[in-house]
């Protein structure tokens, strides 16, 4: 079942657009860069806000980091991993914050944001100046399939998957399974691949000394809570509410661009706008959950004007309620995305390798009927 219409086509309304059937020409162009037009008065910052929202992020996870460790200390390590969840969701959130200053939104002035960002950093264990950059990449080649490899999920075309050897299909399927992609791949990603700049390791001395700043100040942090509270009590402690948020947030972004009718073009025909509202999803989730990760789930929206603090973003769609429907998954339906890891350029969608493996079958299927002669 499909979760999504992909494209639309906008017209004049009351309020300016109104939403109706789905069209895929030059017209969904012009209309996404009006919409990036339209979007832009919601791009203001408010200090007061920005400084509100920092507060009841990070002093709700320090008090919980603490009372994690209390209870821990006094030998119930269960209620630890209990308090580790909630914990987890903070830590989340202010990855996002992190996330917002990388875009210059959650504060007016760059300085402000870029090294409250450096800071957060240490606590999510993701260099802001490097994250920064490939992030900005990853917005600037969203959905063009001739620009992959940098701040994405790895996403081959069906037939770049039917070219691949038996031991390339069995590298790529492994990727792409959930064990490794929500398991193992989030411990990877912030525990190790972020302590080194890959794929920036050309791009000059920024990238290097924004990792290697935030790698000690990683290790003064954990030298000076392990020399207080034990190393057996900091990993029992931080461990479990890293790993939790890493999850989350690998989730997060998986489910933002894995989805069936998400879009992807050639060079040729690939523009930024378009990609932009029909490539990210309107991820809908319950309100707790919609707090703790920030508002990311209206990423069409964030895609297509990133200068939005994620404190606004709500308000777009209060404002524009015809873009609810752009992109738009619920949170049961994203766990059907699991399974959609090669992308159809014949049908335009997202598929599964059990459909790629019926197709084959059926196509082989007359080959194998036909009597020999």
């Amino acid at each position: 079942m499909s979760v999504h219409k992909r494209t639309v086509r906008w017209s004049n309304s009351q309020k300016g657009f109104g939403f109706i059937q789905p069209s895929n020409g030059g017209e969904d162009v012009l209309n996404a860069r009006r919409w990036k037009r339209i979007l832009g008065k919601y791009s203001t910052p408010t200090r007061l806000r920005s400084i509100a929202e920092l507060a009841i992020t990070a002093l709700p996870l320090i008090m919980l980091w603490t009372a994690a460790w209390f209870t821990f200390s006094l030998g119930y390590a269960w209620a630890s991993l209990l308090i580790a969840i909630p914990a987890s969701g903070f830590l989340v959130r202010l990855f996002m914050i992190q996330h917002d200053c990388g875009h210059g939104t959650f504060f007016a002035g760059r300085l402000a944001n870029d090294w409250v960002g450096r800071i957060i950093g240490v606590l999510t264990l993701t260099p802001y100046d490097y994250w920064r950059r490939t992030h900005a990449i990853h917005h600037a080649t969203t959905g063009n399939i001739d620009r992959r490899g940098i701040g994405d999920v790895d996403t081959l075309t069906v037939r770049e998957y039917r070219a691949l050897s038996w031991w390339g299909r069995l590298k790529y399927r492994l990727y792409r399974h959930p064990l490794i992609m929500f398991g193992v791949g989030p411990a990877y990603l912030f525990l190790l691949q972020q302590r080194i700049p890959v794929g920036l390791m050309r791009n000059g001395w920024q990238p290097w000394a924004s990792t290697m700043a935030t790698n000690l100040a990683i290790a003064v942090v954990v030298a000076a809570l392990t020399w207080f509270i034990g190393i057996k009590a900091f990993l029992l402690v931080h461990l479990p509410i890293t790993l939790l948020a890493a999850t989350a947030g690998v989730w997060l972004f998986y489910v933002q661009h894995q989805f069936e009718h998400t879009t992807w073009e050639r060079d040729e025909s690939w523009n930024l706008h378009q990609a932009a509202l029909y490539g990210s999803s309107h991820y809908e989730l319950p309100v707790l959950l919609r707090w703790f990760t920030a508002n990311i789930g209206i990423h069409h929206v964030h895609h297509l004007c990133s200068r939005i603090p994620y404190y606004r973003l709500p308000r777009v769609l209060r404002d524009h309620p015809e873009l609810r429907d752009v992109g738009h998954i619920t949170l049961l339906q994203s766990f059907r995305c699991v399974r959609l890891v090669l992308w159809d350029e014949a049908q335009r969608r997202l598929v599964s390798f059990r459909e790629i493996r019926a197709r084959d079958f059926q196509e082989a299927a007359p080959n194998l009927a036909a009597p020999s002669s």
